[in-house]
């Protein structure tokens, strides 16, 4: 299932993983969790989302990009 829809902004999946990484950086086993989501989804998901900018790898784990909090907080 996509994460960014087709004009650039996140689909509700892309929602619930910037949610979940909201509190701080976390790993894609930690996203699973919080978000229901299967593993391989959410792995594909952040891949997804790193690349519209929207999240940021950061020590073997992912953290909201400014673009990425910008989001969330509107």
């Amino acid at each position: 299932m996509a994460c960014i829809s087709p004009d650039g902004k996140p689909t509700e999946s892309g929602m619930k993983i910037l949610s979940s990484l909201a509190a701080g950086a976390k790993s894609a086993e930690d996203v699973a969790a919080d978000t229901g989501r299967p593993l391989y989804a959410v792995r594909s998901g952040l891949r997804e989302l790193a690349g519209a900018e929207m999240v940021a790898e950061k020590g073997g784990g992912y953290e909201l990009s400014p673009r990425g909090k910008e989001l969330i907080s509107s």
